[in-house]
């Protein structure tokens, strides 16, 4: 299939089934901690709705775990044509649907409880904290200009049926005011991965699981180890990425 690129874009590898990724380097371009995300938890068996989706990564690699159905919204007008147009490429029109909205009005789109799991990796930077980015795309997507921590789990909430899974990356520091946000929401915590960039580096990100409706009881995972001292990719990396 031929890509016709615009200006900014390029297409990279998602080194996963074959997909071929647009992006922009005047956007927010997806990192390792999509990849980890999409592959936080076992498949959805229901409907899943992704908030946020940008370059659509997260549907993709969903689909190449074998999702069914997986509903991806996106505020940013580039975002949501790039995101189309990588769905279209990766021939996945038939199990994923891209929106073009603002999940923060979500009763605009879908009844209550329509969704049977939730994926986010939202902006982790409250607006006065952080260096901020020149690129409105990158510093939207970085920092909670166009959605809060509240509001995502507000948007959750609503999506999610009752014991449906929440799932979301997002910056240690902050899982304090996560978790907090998440009871409030009615969504309780129930899993905690966190992210290692080596053995012998504190965690910077973490994974975080919950249920809509859910029983109190926390369970922390081993850690995910992204890089070996030596700097090679963990087999846990490798494995994601297909190559055992």
């Amino acid at each position: 299939m031929t890509v016709e690129l615009a200006a900014h874009e390029r297409l990279d590898d998602l080194v996963l089934d074959g997909m071929k990724l647009i992006q922009r380097d005047d956007q927010f371009c997806f990192s390792l901690d999509t990849v980890l995300l999409a592959h936080f938890g076992p498949v959805p068996h229901g409907p899943a709705l992704d908030l946020g989706t940008g370059t659509a990564a997260i549907p993709l690699i969903l689909s190449a775990r074998g999702a069914k159905d997986v509903t991806a919204m996106e505020l940013n007008p580039v975002m949501a044509d790039i995101a189309r147009r990588n769905v279209a490429l990766n021939h996945k029109e038939e199990c994923i649907r891209i929106v073009e909205g603002d999940y923060r009005r979500i009763e605009d789109y879908y009844a209550s409880g329509a969704f049977a799991a939730v994926y986010v990796n939202p902006p982790y930077r409250e607006k006065e904290r952080g260096a901020y980015s020149e690129k409105d795309g990158v510093r939207r997507a970085r920092h909670e200009e166009t959605a809060t921590l509240t509001e995502v789990l507000a948007a959750a909430a609503y999506a999610l049926k009752f014991h449906g899974r929440f799932r979301m990356v997002h910056i240690t520091e902050r899982l304090t005011d996560i978790m907090t946000a998440m009871r409030q929401a009615a969504i309780e915590p129930k899993v905690v991965r966190f992210i290692h960039g080596r053995p012998d580096k504190p965690a910077k990100l973490c994974l975080i699981e919950g249920i809509r409706g859910g029983n109190p009881g926390l369970s922390v995972q081993p850690p995910l180890i992204v890089h070996e001292a030596d700097g090679a990719y963990s087999a846990d990396v490798l494995a994601m990425y297909g190559k055992n």
